[in-house]
């Protein structure tokens, strides 16, 4: 709630404590913040993915160093011009977007994901799960974390992929500060509550200098708070956490020219 215990002392002072009972009701009465929806979105066209904080563009490429627990570490982000569609409900199909993730860790393969996301017709970017697999020596050695919606329905899916009810909010159309939304919702499993933190901030990473980016805090109930930086029409430009980190080095994927 926007109002503090000190502002509403005042309220009382000067209009009484009546009316200042009638200012609480009236703060506690006002619309959820209209930038995390809450209702069951609509997906007109949900393979156009617009969002400024999360774009999409098929054939995109992004590359991110770094380091964990004193590895270094290479991220490789594809953006991939499949697609796959999901059931969400009785005769509601969505197609999603495919962004795979693949990590370097000393030069060694350790972890390839693919990640759904489909975009709402109010400009939210929902997430519908990934899939994972890990490996060790080139090998693939497990599938942690894997969940979708609907569960695994791909034969290519890994077994005791988790079954998500409905997918969840990755990015709001218009981030605002003290927004807090769920991409991932499926504990045990994956259980991730985001928070954003700044807007309007100014960030240099080695691709270049990025204006109008976000600050989002990562929570989780047994690893440590991640931090992530977006920029507007970039997305993702920097992350930390404790003993990992890791920076934007190179990207097709370009905020628009101004005018």
């Amino acid at each position: 709630m926007t109002h503090s215990l000190l502002s509403l002392a005042s309220a009382r002072s000067r209009v009484g404590l009546g009316a200042a009972l009638l200012l609480l009701a009236a703060a506690s009465a006002l619309p959820a913040r209209a930038s995390v929806p809450t209702g069951a979105p609509v997906f007109g066209n949900p393979t156009n993915i617009t969002n400024s904080y999360a774009p999409f563009v098929p054939g995109g490429v992004k590359v991110y160093a770094g380091h964990d627990s004193g590895s270094k570490t290479v991220l490789v982000d594809l953006f991939l011009t499949d697609t796959r569609v999901f059931d969400i409900g009785p005769g509601q199909h969505v197609e999603t977007r495919i962004l795979q993730e693949t990590e370097f860790d000393d030069g060694l393969i350790a972890e390839i994901s693919r990640n759904y996301f489909a975009q709402a017709d109010d400009g939210t970017v929902y997430y519908f799960g990934e899939t994972v697999d890990t490996y060790e020596d080139g090998v693939v050695t497990g599938h942690e974390g894997s969940w979708l919606v609907g569960g695994a329905t791909a034969p290519g899916d890994p077994p005791g992929t988790a079954n998500a009810a409905a997918p969840n909010v990755f990015m709001p159309a218009t981030p605002e500060v003290g927004d807090v939304f769920k991409p991932e919702d499926l504990a045990p499993v994956v259980d991730e509550t985001d928070t954003v933190k700044d807007v309007d901030l100014t960030v240099q990473v080695p691709a270049g200098k990025f204006h109008s980016a976000i600050r989002i805090t990562e929570s989780t109930p047994d690893e440590p708070d991640e931090t992530k930086w977006y920029a507007a029409g970039v997305g993702v430009l920097k992350g930390k956490t404790k003993g990992e980190a890791f920076t934007l080095q190179a990207t097709t994927i370009a905020p628009p020219s101004g005018p």
